[in-house]
């Protein structure tokens, strides 16, 4: 949870500062001082890499993600509009669990989703207030990210948190830099306010990657999934706060039913595993 409120303040930085910057050199910002401040946070223990395929495949595809979603800030996006795009998260990451992870998922469980996605696709319906041209991206990088946290929670097991959130910060370097021909840099130097919220995005992506590894290296996907939907309400403050969003009613409406959803699916993996305490199972 505290991992979501320091990556919401984050994104809330970035979007702030895109406009001054551009998305190549927040990509590179983010690179070197998230890689910086986590050898800092954690004295460079702990960062030598173990499974290293998997490490810069999920590199490669979080650097997608990330992209995807400054872009589509830079082009006006709404930051709780986005966050409700990314609600459909913790559901993808309930049914990506099964294959990727061997979880077992039941029938109320598969109901709350299919539930939760209908919700998804209220908020999302062709003409509504939060269709835009950069929606479709959105939900292709939704599911990108999804499958990212799983592989948080494989990599758990023989990298610890300071490697995966080092080579994850590291991948943005050569990211932002293949991006600079799209997105060129500023022509003149960023004033220091700008400058010191680029610092602060970086620390901040440190501290909450170090924070997501130490979390799925404790807890299975299912049970953390939900926690997905709390930069919904910090977006939706800090939106309305610093940039005066105000969400559709059908994104709010769609919203809570795919909360709704997810908090029903935490409910029957807290009843599954306590009933496999009581029968003795693992």
């Amino acid at each position: 949870l505290l991992a979501y409120v320091v990556i919401t303040a984050a994104d809330a930085s970035v979007k702030w500062v895109l406009p001054q910057v551009g998305v190549a050199v927040s990509m590179i910002a983010r690179g070197v001082v998230g890689a910086i401040a986590v050898l800092l946070l954690t004295r460079g223990r702990g960062i030598r890499p173990v499974n290293v395929r998997l490490l810069t495949a999920r590199g490669v595809l979080h650097c997608g993600v990330s992209a995807t979603w400054y872009w589509a800030w830079s082009q006006g996006m709404p930051l709780v509009d986005s966050y409700a795009i990314a609600s459909a998260a913790p559901l993808l990451m309930t049914i990506l669990a099964i294959p990727m992870l061997a979880e077992k998922v039941g029938w109320r469980r598969w109901s709350s989703t299919l539930v939760g996605f209908a919700g998804v696709l209220f908020m999302l319906q062709p003409e509504g207030d939060l269709w835009r041209f950069e929606t479709p991206f959105l939900m292709v990088a939704v599911v990108a990210m999804a499958v990212t946290r799983i592989w948080t929670r494989v990599l758990s097991a023989t990298d610890g948190p300071a490697a995966i959130a080092f080579w994850l910060m590291v991948a943005h370097i050569p990211s932002g830099l293949l991006l600079l021909p799209a997105f060129p840099p500023p022509s003149a130097m960023p004033g220091t306010g700008v400058l010191v919220a680029l610092v602060f995005f970086g620390v901040a992506n440190a501290v909450a990657h170090i924070l997501f590894a130490r979390a799925f290296a404790l807890a299975p996907v299912s049970a953390l999934a939900p926690y997905e939907y709390s930069p919904l309400l910090l977006g939706g403050i800090l939106g309305f706060l610093i940039w005066a969003e105000v969400p559709a009613w059908t994104t709010v409406a769609g919203a809570v039913v795919v909360i709704t959803a997810g908090l029903y699916n935490l409910h029957r993996e807290r009843v599954r595993r306590a009933a496999e305490r009581r029968e003795g199972g693992p």
